[in-house]
């Protein structure tokens, strides 16, 4: 990570953004493309082999219920955590209007293209969500990562079936995916090999692109839009040194130091990566071998969690929101706010698991209290950075809501 760095700041120095674009950059995305070519593999296998290996249906049902209810728990602390640092600290007086002009300009095509998007699923019904869950071709959802939740579906389907019919009918098919998730596991401990050099190459692509031809034009970006940022981080930070070690204190009785130096691969491969998905091998990887949490529980609970359990990006959706409402001098009250609070929660479990996907759900939530949307023109500059850090929030959850459940279950091996 830190050689990435280097290298981009010097290829931004000597100039060689188009060495590093041509030659270097793709190695990283290379990287990410084999980590997302097992995320459904991965989600598939892992939940259809938990699922198959409970002894009865209730108790999937017992774990599925503890595992949303601590999902929505851990979100909505992190939504109001955001909330209330942004009130207090008041981030969008900072900027000037010039600024908030320039930005505008720079990133118009960007919001158009995000508010588009946005539209698409604004305009839904409201129980369309359901609708999509349920694929009507499980081969389509199989080629595309942004449907995790109609995989994560047939996979469940499948897995419940499995405990259902006659144990001796349902071995031959449990065995095949036993026999696959060996395999899916052997080919991410082989991509994972080449991981120092993915991180390299995405970090130094993305220093040199954001840098561009002048380190100062990056530099008056991350001034302009400084006090917003470390809003931001502020809250990451509260909610990933303070609330999760309080949860793991209260529920499971371990170690902040022993917690975090297990998952602290896993929280570096999200920060290079940004996506939830393509970090999930790494945390179950982590949570399995060095936190004790079964197989059985984190192979359905951490799936579901990198489709799902988005703590950091709702805690930027809120802070995002009442950043460009003040910006744009408008006073959101108590009512507003608390809608800010649903629909990020909504929002962030639509948001797919991939960089950037948060971006576009920011735009329904703003439309939800009236801003207009191209407000966001305002944290494109910062965003890649600060989806860097929400997505080590994100995947931390996960990893807390594994333990604690694997605890109540008595599946936690301290």
């Amino acid at each position: 990570m830190l050689l990435g760095v280097g290298f981009g700041l010097a290829a931004t120095i000597f100039g060689w953004q188009g060495f590093t674009a041509d030659y270097i950059t793709p190695f990283g995305t290379i990287f990410i493309n084999l980590l997302k070519l097992m995320a459904v593999p991965l989600i598939l296998v892992s939940l259809i082999n938990g699922i198959s290996n409970l002894k009865d249906v209730s108790k999937l049902s017992r774990i599925g219920g503890k595992t949303l209810g601590i999902y929505i728990f851990t979100t909505v602390v992190a939504i109001c955590i955001g909330l209330l640092l942004a009130n207090a600290i008041q981030p969008g007086n900072y900027l000037s209007a010039e600024k908030k002009e320039v930005f505008q300009n720079k990133f118009s095509n960007t919001v158009d293209e995000k508010t588009s998007v946005a539209k698409l699923n604004a305009d839904r019904k409201p129980l369309q969500f359901l609708i999509d869950i349920v694929p009507q071709n499980v081969f389509q959802s199989f080629t595309d990562n942004t449907k995790m939740l109609q995989v994560i579906f047939f996979a469940m389907l499948l897995g419940v079936s499995l405990v259902l019919i006659d144990s001796k009918t349902a071995q031959p098919v449990k065995d095949f995916f036993v026999g696959l998730d060996a395999v899916v596991l052997k080919i991410i401990d082989l991509i994972m090999s080449a991981a120092p050099f993915g991180v390299f190459a995405l970090l130094a692509g993305l220093i040199a692109d954001f840098a561009g031809d002048n380190p100062r034009d990056a530099l008056e970006l991350l001034k302009a839009l400084g006090i917003y940022s470390l809003t931001v981080l502020l809250g990451l930070a509260i909610v990933g040194f303070i609330f999760y070690p309080i949860l793991l204190n209260v529920f499971v009785k371990i170690s902040f130091k022993r917690f975090f130096d297990a998952m602290a691969p896993a929280q570096l491969l999200a920060f290079s990566t940004s996506s939830s998905a393509a970090t999930l091998p790494v945390t179950m990887e982590r949570v399995e071998h060095h936190l004790g949490v079964s197989k059985e529980v984190s192979s359905f609970v951490l799936p579901l969690g990198a489709t799902i359990n988005m703590d950091g990006t709702a805690l930027y959706q809120a802070v995002a929101t009442l950043f460009i409402a003040q910006t744009m001098g408008m006073d959101l009250n108590f009512s507003a706010q608390l809608t800010i609070i649903l629909t990020s929660v909504l929002a962030s479990i639509g948001s797919a698991a991939v960089p950037g996907a948060g971006m576009v759900m920011l735009v329904i939530v703003l439309e939800s209290v009236g801003i207009d949307p191209a407000g966001i023109a305002l944290i494109f500059g910062v965003d890649r950075i600060l989806d860097m850090c929400r997505t080590t929030i994100n995947v931390t959850s996960d990893a807390v809501c594994a333990v604690i459940i694997a605890k109540s279950e008595g599946q936690l091996t301290v």
